[in-house]
């Protein structure tokens, strides 16, 4: 199976393309604060995935999982900052957290996958 057919990784990838959509919104000063932290983070969350799958042992994989892992915790602070900023509203917020939960979920079901090999 390619990393490309994995569920965390579209999870992932889905949650970069809700990221660029709502930082499209945000002020122009953000360009080189919020706005490339956010997309930084979140890009690194599906990059780093699909890098992982490619190293040839299980402890390579996990550690590139355990770097995804941590964009993610990332990201979600940095949308916690935006709402304090009121670049987006409690709706919006809780929805965003909803994907990087679902990512945790999977990712961490990958990682403890990774681990028994």
């Amino acid at each position: 199976m390619e990393y490309i057919d994995l569920d965390v990784w579209m999870a992932a990838r889905k949650l970069v393309n809700s990221i660029y959509e709502l930082t499209k919104s945000f002020p122009e000063e953000e360009k080189y604060g919020l706005i490339n932290q956010m997309r930084r983070s979140s890009v690194s969350v599906a990059s780093n995935i699909a890098e992982g799958c490619g190293r040839q042992t299980s402890a390579d994989t996990i550690r590139f999982l355990h770097i995804s892992r941590g964009s993610l915790y990332e990201l979600e602070t940095q949308l916690y900052l935006t709402f304090d900023q009121k670049y987006m509203n409690k709706s919006l917020l809780e929805q965003l957290l909803e994907e990087v939960k679902t990512c945790k979920r999977l990712l961490n079901g990958f990682i403890n996958y990774y681990s028994k090999l």
